[in-house]
Order: C-alpha cells, then structure tokens, then sequence
C-alpha cells in the first residue's frame, strides 16, 4: 500500500490545537481510522498510527520549542519516536541547524516528510527508521515525547536518555504523567493544559509537563 496515498486519504491537514503555527495531516476520527488501519494493514504487520494524532506530550513539547527557540537554535537535534513529526518541526521551524526524526513505522516516516514540506522545513528535517536506543551520534538536543507508555521500553529508553543528559546533551520529554514515566528522575520545566482527542485519551484536556533530568 502506497503510505502517501493512505495518509492523505484517512486525514485531514490542521493546526495543531496547542501549536497553531503548524499544521499537520491528522485523522478526523480516531476510532475510524484505527479500525481501517487494522483492516487494511493488519496483515502486513504495521503497527497502529500513531502518526495520526497530535498527542499531548508532543504538543506540549512542541509549544515549549516554539516559547523557547533557545533551546534548539543553532543545534544538530534529535526528535526520537518522532511520529507524525510535529517535535521535529516545532524544533525547525525555530531554528535549529538541522533535525533527525526517527520513527521504527514506515507510514510515520512518510507522515514526518508531508508534514515537513507543508511547514516550509522538509529541508532541514532528515526521517530515518534506525533504532537508536542506546547510540549516541553527538546530538546536540534529544527531544521525546510520550514514550513512558510501557515498562519496558520506558526503562531502556529512560536510561539511554539519562546518559545522553549526563554527557551534555540538552534532553526534553513532554509527557503527561503516563504510566512509567520516571518523575523521580526528572524536573518540570513547563505545565501547559493541552486539547486532545477524547477517543483516544479519555479527555478532551491533559495537563502536559515539559520535563528534563535532574543534575
């Protein structure tokens, strides 16, 4: 199945409700378009599209980004388990020298170029499918959002940050508040009170931190 083809079809570009600057190929209806997913690419193995939606921990980060473009000008950045892309263009769009996006789904990596070229930053914003967990290519900034969403990967993921944050790197999360995210390790940075689909996070509102590592 053609991804760019499924994606402009199942989707509607509009502007992120906590980041109105950018607008991003989102699904109307979340339940639809998890169904015919399911139908449609279950058989091939593709995982559910998450690429789709705006969730909270990336709105609030991409705000963040875009109230404090400090925090990534001039900077080789990092947006991991980028989704749609909607970090990674936060983070272009205020300026930073160039951004890596990564995402394991190919249907999100074509997502992250549409989104990009429609926000005028295709140029400075590289998809890659790599698994990064645990390698450090001398980022600058890490951006992440909302990946504490099970054990373990939140463990792998937590530790490997972790360690980017020690050696220097700037590490952002935004997240609100899922499940294994590791409070005990992080400090709040921001709170923002971020619309979301009620579908898919039983609320129309979400109080989102902006976090990063203590020390």
């Amino acid at each position: 199945m053609d991804a760019i083809a499924f994606i402009r079809a199942h989707t509607a570009l509009r502007p992120v409700p906590h980041a109105p600057a950018i607008r991003l190929h989102v699904a109307d209806e979340a339940t639809e378009l998890w169904g015919r997913t399911e139908e449609e690419l279950g058989e091939i193995g593709l995982p559910p599209p998450f690429w789709a939606f705006a969730w909270a921990g990336g709105q609030a980060l991409a705000a963040y980004v875009t109230n404090h473009p400090e925090t990534v000008a001039g900077a080789r950045v990092l947006d991991f388990a980028s989704g749609s892309g909607l970090v990674a263009i936060a983070a272009a769009m205020a300026g930073a020298r160039s951004v890596e996006a990564s995402d394991l789904d190919p249907f999100a990596l074509a997502a992250i170029g549409l989104n990009a070229a429609e926000n005028g930053v295709a140029d400075r914003i590289v998809a890659q499918a790599a698994d990064l967990i645990g390698r450090d290519e001398g980022w600058d900034c890490v951006l992440a959002a909302d990946i504490f969403y099970e054990r373990d990967l939140a463990g792998r993921v937590g530790d490997w940050l972790a360690g980017l944050h020690a050696r220097g790197a700037r590490v952002l999360l935004g997240d609100p508040g899922r499940a294994y995210l590791p409070k005990d390790r992080l400090e709040t940075l921001a709170t923002y009170e971020v619309p979301v689909t009620r579908a898919l996070e039983d609320a129309e509102i979400k109080r989102t931190g902006v976090w990063r590592f203590r020390g």
